[in-house]
């Protein structure tokens, strides 16, 4: 009998990819996106999960509109954090893991090496304090779920999806004439979503359970990884660096946010590729998607 697995945010990048992964190692799986089950809604999560019997149970919804979330701050909090408790208290009823994902903005950015699991986390915004959260609520209400956090994903499913990802706004823009300018002093970990979901699958079959990081194993400024896909893309745009005094955003974010895999593998898990390798994977599974 196959293990059985339902996925929440099915629809999004990393969704996507859960989906696809879970089914390659023969789980049986339900996807669900926000129109078919209001994860906000308590009573709609405790039916749907109790219509089937999942042994584990995903979830990639997330309201991270980082900007937005600070003139509305209650409706970050309710995807983010409350829907989060929604789900930890059906996956107690139903005996099923709640694997969470949440963010590397939880911390505040003063580090200088990447956050460990062990670091205090210090959010700085209203997105990062519903994030925050929403792990908080998953540990509180379950002995075994899975938070793990994660930074910049970005995957082939955000050909799809309406506000892309990184690598997709950069191609967008190097379609232009106007020189391109990104900021050089906010360094992070931005992850490809089918290694994220693929490392944290790992995770579950090999039974971890608490808080672990998933970046993409080296610290990289966002500057420095538009070179790095201008150059995997073939493409010469003009880009020019920017710094935060000159690129203001309403919301505050972390300087530095990049994360250490290290308990993952120790985990027994598998490191991340080098983040070019990972780049020409995701040009090539672009291309396919881009030729249907």
């Amino acid at each position: 009998m196959s293990r059985r697995a339902v996925v929440f945010g099915a629809a999004g990048q990393l969704g996507i990819e859960l989906v696809r992964e879970l089914k390659e190692r023969h789980y049986s799986v339900i996807a669900w996106d926000r129109r078919q089950v209001d994860i906000t809604d308590p009573a709609a999560v405790e039916s749907a999960l109790a219509q089937f019997d999942a042994e584990f149970v995903f979830n990639s919804a997330a309201y991270n509109q980082v900007d937005v979330a600070e003139q509305e701050p209650q409706a970050a909090f309710l995807v983010n954090a409350l829907a989060v408790r929604n789900l930890a208290l059906a996956c107690r009823q139903v005996d099923a893991q709640l694997i969470h994902f949440s963010t590397d903005y939880v911390f505040d950015g003063r580090a200088r090496a990447p956050y460990t699991e062990e670091d205090h986390p210090h959010p700085l915004g209203a997105y990062a304090v519903s994030k925050l959260a929403g792990e908080l609520y998953a540990q509180a209400y379950l002995e075994n779920s899975l938070v793990v956090r994660t930074s910049g994903v970005f995957g082939p499913g955000g050909l799809a999806t309406a506000r892309g990802n990184f690598v997709e706004v950069m191609l967008r823009l190097a379609a232009k004439p106007n020189p391109i300018r990104v900021v050089e002093d906010h360094v992070a970990s931005p992850t490809f979503a089918p290694l994220l979901a693929a490392r944290t699958i790992d995770l579950v079959e090999k039974g971890q359970a608490g808080l672990f990081h998933i970046g993409a194993g080296v610290p990289v400024s966002w500057f420095h990884f538009a070179q790095l896909i201008f150059e995997v893309a073939g493409v010469s745009p003009t880009l020019l660096s920017t710094n935060e005094r000159e690129y203001r955003t309403v919301a505050r974010r972390p300087q530095y946010s990049a994360l250490s895999n290290g308990k993952m593998e120790r985990a027994g898990v598998a490191a991340m590729p080098p983040l070019r390798d990972v780049l020409a994977s995701y040009f090539e599974q672009r291309a396919t998607m881009v030729k249907k």
